[in-house]
């Protein structure tokens, strides 16, 4: 009886190794890849198939403290077979930086077909990129934070690049516009930066993307540009495909326009809609908003950061600019506001997006005012949609 039951335990053993021995190898990568680096080669304890199972690893996300451990990766990177489609790397504020290592690990995924390359480093000074990135021609997402580099005379762009990210990235040749630009097919870009003459763009260059689906731009990095409502629709004109639109008006220069413009639908695919550093004190800027909204039959998603400067909101909004006719034309699902106090052109806003979207599921409300004068207020507003929630925080 004790022979057969051994016999068992030993036929199930054999049988949970041969699951794991005959697992499909295209199973057996997407495994690794979700698995933290150390974990993955780890894995070569599993069974005498899987001792050399970690060199099929394609994407690669480094979190850790590599300072520490920076020759023991280089080592990792020669052992891996195939292609590297992806690799990301967090450099943290407090790690003294070897950044030779990290530019041999660019030049040897140059290499290795990689298609994702996402550098995010957090510390006070900007890592210098070897111009080896430029050699990674398959690059179809590129993410960059606090970075800066020199584009080689050579680089005639990434023809395959779908979408682009640069947060604080400086140029040390050549200009924003023209990296850009050599980017035929991107669907994404993002451009966040301070406001440094050095790192700006002229909308023109921008509107040579006409496969631009996802925008974020801080408009503040606009070369030489005052901004209008005009301004804001002229992207409408340019981007005909975009969906998702971010905008940040901080430190930018909005006027007033000469004679009242309207404008008729301007994104007409837009979905999502994020606004940040917008001053709703201005009068101006609240009407711009409003008719972005107005202009974007089939936005679903809506979020506005509006945080004031003055305590006391200036150029209030004239409400009879505002026609509650218009009932029923927004297809809003969802609305968030931050940074929100109570002010007359703030109530104006929520009025109107409350009178005017039968289709709202919720609206999330952040501020810093008492909670409870303010939730009378806002009970007190026409909702066109019965099931519309308002949540304040």
């Amino acid at each position: 009886m004790e022979e057969v039951e051994r016999t068992h335990k030993k036929a199930s053993k054999f049988a949970s190794e041969d699951v794991i021995c005959n697992m499909p190898e295209n199973v057996i990568t997407n495994i690794l890849n979700h698995l933290p680096i150390r974990d993955a080669v780890r894995t070569s304890v599993l069974a005498r198939n899987w001792r050399f199972k970690w060199t099929m690893l394609t994407q690669l996300v480094i979190k850790c403290r590599f300072s520490k451990y920076g020759r023991d990766l280089s080592r990792l990177l020669l052992h891996l077979k195939g292609p590297i489609t992806k690799f990301v790397l967090y450099i943290p504020d407090y790690m003294v930086l070897d950044g030779e290592d990290i530019n041999h690990w660019i030049a040897f995924l140059s290499r290795k077909g990689i298609e994702k390359f996402t550098l995010l480093n957090f510390r006070r000074t900007q890592f210098k990129l070897h111009t080896h990135l430029f050699s990674c021609l398959d690059l179809k997402h590129l993410r960059l934070q606090n970075c800066c580099f020199h584009v080689p005379p050579s680089f005639h762009g990434f023809p395959n690049l779908l979408s682009l990210n640069l947060y604080d990235v400086r140029f040390e040749s050549g200009d924003y516009g023209e990296f850009i630009t050599s980017c035929p097919l991107l669907e994404v870009l993002g451009i966040g930066n301070d406001e440094d003459p050095m790192r700006k763009m002229r909308l023109v260059e921008i509107a040579e993307l006409k496969n631009l689906k996802t925008l974020s731009l801080s408009l503040c990095n606009l070369y030489n540009l005052t901004i209008t409502s005009y301004t804001i629709f002229k992207l409408a004109g340019y981007f005909s495909k975009l969906q998702e639109l971010y905008l940040n008006f901080s430190k930018c220069n909005f006027i007033r326009e000469q004679g009242a413009r309207k404008f008729s639908i301007a994104f007409p695919h837009l979905k999502t809609l994020e606004l940040y550093e917008i001053d709703l004190s201005s009068g101006d800027m609240l009407s711009c908003a409003i008719e972005m909204m107005r202009g974007s039959p089939n936005l679903k998603s809506l979020k506005i950061e509006a945080p004031y400067e003055d305590d006391v909101p200036t150029h209030a909004l004239d409400t009879s600019e505002i026609d509650y006719n218009t009932v029923g034309q927004l297809q809003l699902r969802s609305v968030v506001f931050e940074c929100f106090n109570g002010s007359e052109n703030e109530m104006c806003l929520i009025k109107y997006l409350l009178a005017s979207s039968p289709f709202l599921e919720y609206i999330t409300v952040e501020t810093n005012i008492g909670k409870l004068p303010f939730a009378k207020k806002l009970l007190e507003l026409h909702r066109a949609s019965p099931v519309a929630e308002v949540y304040i925080f």
